[in-house]
């Protein structure tokens, strides 16, 4: 085995992970996990190789290692939603889904690519390992648009039938069924649901409201096309305006929804909970804070985030990697 010294000497013209290995006295993947702050490496021991690549001039050529496992070391996390005023990217959904991502990947040393479904075509994207979306899209035409690329795939929605690729999400059917149990408790019998069913998540929420009402309720159905304050209030006016209107339960697809639903109702005089009760979707921190207090379905949007980065990594991997559905929580407040 070469001494220190010898080593050190090589170093003066080209160090390799090999020698920097044998200095520190560990592992060739020791000392790549230990560069690349992998927690599979002691605290001490990332410290020990980390100053004594230093001390010798080592760099950890990223591009030769990448380049030698035929890989990126990156995956694009697509967002589908197109951002809109009354309902931003700073919005939790879907910040939160990107923070449990980041959080994720990058502890496996992995790089993440943001980017929405125009940029496809660009290098960082067509290079990366795989491709997480957030956000099926309407009748599921984003997933149909990534799996042409035919990249590892993982998707941020709601189970379809006759599908193959991996999906994390919401039980978002036990989210709708929560909020039926809430109106049958309160005896609302004349509801609405508010949500564009042509999306595979807002389709399960109305299914699985629908179902536990078990006919004990009538449910009209309103679709806006957008997620917003804006969209709500205009929804909920409309249906006031018509002759005859008269229901007292509205569950809208996501918190703005049911916020502007809540406005449009104020502005009739009609008082929340005490004429309509009014159920959300996502329990965003607003919900908790609007007046009278939402009462909303809660997502674990940051664990799935986290879910969604172990599942692609799965996948990379080539481990067997299955769907999985994570729970929801009703928030009862004040509506």
């Amino acid at each position: 085995m070469p001494s220190n010294k010898s080593v050190a000497r090589k170093a003066e013209t080209a160090l390799t992970m090999e020698d920097l290995a044998k200095l520190a006295g560990v592992s060739k993947i020791t000392v790549s996990r230990a560069l690349r702050d992998s927690p599979l490496v002691t605290a001490e021991t990332r410290e020990k190789i980390r100053i004594l690549a230093s001390e010798q001039g080592y760099r950890f050529n990223v591009s030769a290692r990448n380049l030698r496992m035929g890989r990126s070391y990156s995956v694009a996390v697509v967002v589908e939603m197109t951002p809109v005023r009354g309902r931003p990217m700073s919005d939790p959904y879907p910040l939160e889904l990107l923070g449990g991502i980041t959080q994720e990947l990058t502890t496996a040393g992995y790089s993440v690519v943001l980017t929405s479904k125009q940029l496809m075509n660009t290098a960082p994207v067509q290079g990366a390992d795989g491709l997480i979306l957030l956000g099926q899209g309407s009748h599921g035409e984003a997933v149909r648009t990534l799996q042409q690329t035919g990249m590892p795939l993982v998707v941020w929605g709601a189970p379809e039938a006759d599908t193959d690729y991996i999906v994390v999400g919401s039980d978002n059917r036990k989210g709708g069924i929560s909020a039926a149990e809430r109106f049958i408790s309160q005896g609302r019998q004349k509801l609405v649901f508010l949500g564009d069913v042509d999306h595979a998540e807002v389709q399960e929420r109305c299914a699985g409201f629908i179902d536990a009402m078990g006919g004990r309720a009538t449910v009209h159905i309103i679709r806006p096309k957008a997620f917003t304050f804006e969209a709500g209030f205009d929804s909920i006016s409309a249906l006031l305006k018509k002759k005859g209107a008269n229901f007292d339960g509205v569950f809208a697809a996501s918190d703005l929804l049911a916020m502007g639903a809540i406005r449009a109702l104020a502005e009739k005089n009609l008082r929340v909970p005490e004429n309509v009760s009014v159920i959300g979707y996502d329990d965003t921190p607003g919900a908790a804070s609007f007046v009278p207090p939402l009462t909303s379905v809660h997502q674990y949007l940051r664990d799935g985030g986290v879910l969604l980065a172990k599942k692609m990594l799965g996948l990379i991997e080539g481990q067997p990697v299955a769907s999985e559905m994570l729970p929801t929580t009703l928030m009862v407040r004040q509506t």
